[in-house]
């Protein structure tokens, strides 16, 4: 039995392989938006709530999502390990979506609408719950488990591709806007 629920992840390998070089990449983009962002500011400080609250939690996904494939690469000897290990990931995460809600009603920078709402606390807070369900049933009954870590891994994927370009459009319409208006 344990060599069955082992062998499941074997087939999962193609899978993760793609999307930890996808959270990679754009990890790394993230960086690209970052430095946009200070060279459109001026400076980083008069920033930092609104980065703290909406592009911080846009690389904890993608590298939430690079950790979840390097976890499920490893070569686990029994099913319970791993899902040890994804259930403590999955609460990190839900404590991390906590303090970017308590991040975004503090920041001063911008008025979160509905949509950042969904997307950078809602959506995320479901994934991680998610995440934390399918640690707990990942020992017992690994297909069910494997296919509900890949929808998390697929869901923060693009939660994360959502929030990068909302940050990059709020830098180029907004930022530059009001910079363009004060060098009149």
């Amino acid at each position: 039995m344990r060599e069955a629920g082992i062998s499941f992840l074997t087939t999962w390998q193609n899978f993760y392989v793609i999307i930890g070089t996808a959270a990679a990449t754009l990890t790394g983009l993230m960086f690209v938006v970052m430095t946009l962002i200070a060279g459109v500011r001026g400076q980083v400080t008069s920033a930092s709530g609104g980065i703290a609250a909406f592009g911080s939690p846009t690389v904890v996904h993608f590298c939430l999502v690079l950790l979840v494939a390097a976890m499920l690469s490893a070569p686990w000897q029994a099913l319970w390990n791993a899902g040890l290990l994804f259930g403590l990931t999955g609460l990190g995460g839900l404590i991390y979506v906590i303090i970017v809600l308590r991040r975004t009603r503090r920041q001063m920078d911008y008025q979160p609408v509905l949509e950042d709402w969904l997307w950078y606390t809602i959506f995320p807070l479901i994934s991680y719950t998610a995440l934390l369900v399918a640690a707990l049933l990942l020992p017992g009954q690994p297909a069910a488990a494997l296919f509900i870590i890949a929808a998390v891994t697929v869901s923060l994927l693009f939660t994360g591709i959502h929030n990068a370009w909302d940050n990059v459009l709020y830098i180029a319409i907004e930022l530059s806007g009001s910079q363009n208006k004060s060098q009149d």
